[in-house]
C-alpha cells in the first residue's frame, strides 16, 4: 500500500499563514499559493513522462503533506522529500523515513510504524512518482485513463483508489477536493 503519512484528511493549519482573496468566493493561504509556484516545474516534468495532468500530480502531493505542512521527516528532522506517500517496499535500495502512520486495516484504523522512500529533492520526488505510475501494472489503467486528458479529476482520484494507493476508504474523495480546489486557484491565477 503506498498511502501517505495519515488516513486523516490534511488540511493546512491556519498557522500556514491568512488567506489571501481570490476572485471569487474561493481563497488560498500564502503556503498553499508558495506549493503550487514551488512544485509546478518538477509536475511538468512527470506529467511529460506520464501523461497524467501536472495539477492532478501537485494536487496529490499537496493532499499528501497536507500542503508542505506535514511533510514525511527524516530521524534527523529534516526533509524527505516524499510528498506522495510512497513506502518502501523490498524493490526500493535508496534510503528512508520511518514515521508512525495511520493505515485502514479491516476497517479500523490503526497507528503502525512504516518505512517511506526519502529522496534528495522534491524533484526526486516527482520524477519517482511519475516512474512508478508509468511501470507499475497496478497503475497501468490510471495511466489509461488520464492519458489525453480524458479522465476527470474523479476518475482519477477513484482510479489510485481501485488500485490500492492508500488505505483511507475515503482518499478518492478527498483528492478529488484537493484536485478541484488546486483547478480552481490555478484558474485564478494564484499559481
Amino acid at each position: 500500500q503506498m498511502g501517505g503519512p495519515s488516513a486523516a484528511a490534511l488540511a493546512p493549519p491556519a498557522a500556514a499563514g491568512a488567506p489571501i482573496r481570490v476572485e471569487g468566493s474561493l481563497k488560498a493561504t500564502p503556503a498553499q499559493a508558495e506549493f503550487l509556484k514551488q512544485h509546478q516545474s518538477a509536475a511538468r516534468a512527470a506529467e511529460a513522462q506520464t501523461g497524467i495532468p501536472a495539477t492532478f500530480m501537485v494536487a496529490q502531493a499537496a493532499h499528501e503533506s497536507g500542503w508542505g505542512q506535514r511533510e514525511i521527516r527524516n530521524a534527523d528532522g529534516t526533509s524527505s522529500f516524499n510528498l506522495f506517500g510512497i513506502k518502501a517496499d523490498a524493490h526500493w535500495k535508496g534510503p528512508v523515513a520511518e514515521i508512525t502512520t495511520t493505515e485502514v486495516i479491516g476497517g479500523v484504523a490503526r497507528k503502525v510504524v512504516a518505512k517511506f522512500r526519502a529522496y534528495a529533492s522534491y524533484a526526486e520526488s516527482f520524477g519517482d512518482y511519475a516512474r512508478m505510475m508509468k511501470t507499475s501494472p497496478r497503475y497501468s489503467s490510471v495511466i489509461g485513463q488520464v492519458q489525453g486528458r480524458t479522465g476527470s479529476a474523479q476518475e482519477f482520484a477513484q482510479g489510485l483508489q481501485r488500485a490500492g494507493y492508500a488505505t483511507d476508504p475515503a482518499y478518492a474523495d478527498k483528492l478529488t477536493r484537493v484536485i478541484n480546489t488546486t483547478l480552481r486557484l490555478q484558474q485564478r491565477g494564484v499559481a
